[in-house]
């Protein structure tokens, strides 16, 4: 219902990361600089390749998820809300010279997500924590 339509922004920028936030409050990225839409990245201390397949499978086991798209170090997720069908894009983007993923999730609709965004990456990096 309230789906909106995909970002042109999406992927691996011309800088080798992902594109930053908009102004509004609804977006975390690992790489801002501002409180409002920090956040860290993912860390783990196994290979890369399993580090991709754990974040796989946590994505996949939960609610809204969608996997849109794949690489050997990029992955983009959409997540849809059950009550009102609002998506969010959510990216991670390994960096194996800091033994990390980045992340960026964002809404597509609205100004305010009370939250969304941030909780479902900390949700993910504990679901992740478990599987080491």
């Amino acid at each position: 219902m309230f789906a909106g339509r995909r970002p042109t922004n999406l992927g691996i920028q011309s800088s080798g990361q992902l594109a930053p936030c908009p102004s509004s409050p609804n977006c975390v990225n690992s790489k801002a600089q501002d409180a409002q839409h920090a956040i860290e990245p993912l860390n783990y201390k196994s290979t890369s390749k399993e580090a991709m397949a754990n974040l796989k499978k946590v994505i996949e086991n939960m609610e809204g998820a969608k996997i849109i798209e794949e690489t050997d170090n990029y992955l983009y997720a959409e997540y849809k809300s059950k009550l009102m069908g609002f998506v969010d894009d959510v990216e991670f983007l390994l960096d194996t010279s800091t033994n990390t993923i980045q992340v960026r999730s964002a809404s597509r609709l609205g100004k305010s997500d009370l939250g969304a965004n941030r909780q479902r990456i900390e949700a993910i990096r504990a679901k992740l924590s478990g599987l080491s």
